[in-house]
């Protein structure tokens, strides 16, 4: 099947080829969606440093992410290199005020490809070896005055010497709800190299808010069953099996605030957000849940990495009532997925660009498509309920009516 006959499908309402794509948010921390302060100074009320662990409103973020087109089950790429302070599960950025020109993503991150269906997408990211330079970025800027260029992440000499990994994720469509997922992490330096990468499975939270209605649906469950694979059981969207590579283990907590990091207040479950955090880089052992179950999951691939060498992991998530059975899931089938659809996404922008480009414009034009494509991203906001809170939280502070 074609791109073509896909969108086509598509537009008639026959297949769903566009349930799944790239619409999880790069960011979702410091947003207007988030800002529940009184003055409406988003940046200071939702920084970078709550996101591990502070439960969002109206959305998420993440990795190199997908989810489907409402957000209600999300996948995305946590990577830790053994030296960061933090889990590296979504981009870092400057806020309006730390900036000297503004907000800013301070990342290295590329969008190479993407159909209009996302039946074949990829992208990548590049993460130092060494600890990411978070205070340096924000310090550096901060003194910079805004007739002074910016100081980007490449200018703090961290990818000196080819030390850092290039973390490659493609996706291809076997099905309408049927998403391969393929990382390659490769080792771009001289010398080995550890890398943990955590690809994760998570609900949006919708059940912490109170109320009923479209968009509230009750908490899911994802379990680690015992043919070995995680099963995500969403009212709404349904059953979805996420099969992949054997692990080191496989990590479970909920997706719920740490409201002892941040406000000092014991939480209502002991298993939160940033529990992989603790878990991965601080060593808590009872971080995450022993039971296998909860609203976030990850199985955790703890490697390292010759220089100059790079590893492949694969995963699949499938509505359980498309998915392939289970000792197929990750074999020979699999590799045959990605291909055919590499060679209809060649096929597909063949016939868009003008025949006259040549192989340099058509380079250029294809990743802008996939710049285009990766930027659809699932935005909820309803200004009503925003304004008047949600009945499970305490009242919007009377100054912002």
């Amino acid at each position: 099947m074609s791109e073509a006959e896909r969108l086509l499908e598509d537009a008639k309402r026959e297949k769903n080829w566009k349930r799944w794509g790239p619409y999880l948010s790069e960011r979702q921390w410091g947003t207007v969606r988030e800002d529940y302060s009184p003055g409406g100074d988003c940046w200071s009320y939702f920084p970078h440093d709550h996101a591990r662990s502070r439960v969002y409103r109206w959305g998420e973020d993440g990795l190199l992410g997908i989810t489907d087109r409402e957000c209600r089950l999300c996948f995305a790429v946590a990577l830790w290199n053994g030296k960061d302070p933090i889990l590296k599960e979504r981009l870092f950025g400057l806020s309006g005020p730390e900036g000297n020109h503004g907000e800013d993503v301070k990342e290295c991150y590329f969008y190479l490809d993407s159909t209009p269906t996302h039946a074949y997408m990829k992208a990548l990211y590049k993460y130092p070896h060494a600890a990411f330079p978070y205070e340096r970025l924000i310090e550096e800027n901060y003194r910079r005055g805004k007739n002074e260029p910016e100081f980007e992440l490449i200018d703090t000499g961290i990818f000196d010497a080819g030390r850092y990994f290039d973390v490659f994720v493609e996706y291809a469509k076997a099905g309408e709800n049927d998403v391969l997922a393929r990382i390659t992490v490769a080792n771009r330096g001289p010398e080995e190299a550890e890398i943990h990468v955590l690809p994760t499975l998570w609900a949006r939270n919708t059940w912490s808010w109170g109320g009923k209605g479209e968009g509230r649906w009750a908490r899911p469950r994802l379990s680690l069953d015992g043919d070995g694979s995680i099963h995500a059981h969403h009212a709404s969207l349904g059953r979805y099996r996420l099969d992949f590579d054997p692990a080191t283990e496989v990590l479970f907590t909920d997706n719920e605030t740490n409201t002892r990091r941040l406000y000092g207040v014991e939480p209502a479950t002991p298993y939160v957000k940033d529990a992989f955090h603790d878990y991965v880089i601080e060593g808590r052992r009872g971080a995450v849940s022993p039971a296998g179950e909860g609203t976030k999951a990850a199985p955790h691939y703890a490697v390292s990495i010759p220089g100059g060498e790079e590893i492949v992991l694969k995963l699949r998530l499938a509505a359980e009532d498309e998915a392939v059975p289970q000792d197929t899931a990750l074999g020979e089938g699999f590799d045959a997925v990605f291909q055919r659809r590499i060679e209809e996404a060649d096929g597909f922008f063949a016939d868009v660009f003008p025949e006259r480009a040549t192989e340099d414009e058509r380079a250029v034009m294809r990743q802008a498509y996939a710049g285009l494509m990766w930027s659809k991203q699932f935005y909820h906001y309803v200004v009503r309920e925003w304004l008047e809170g949600d009945p499970g939280q305490p009242p919007p502070p009377p100054e912002r009516l």
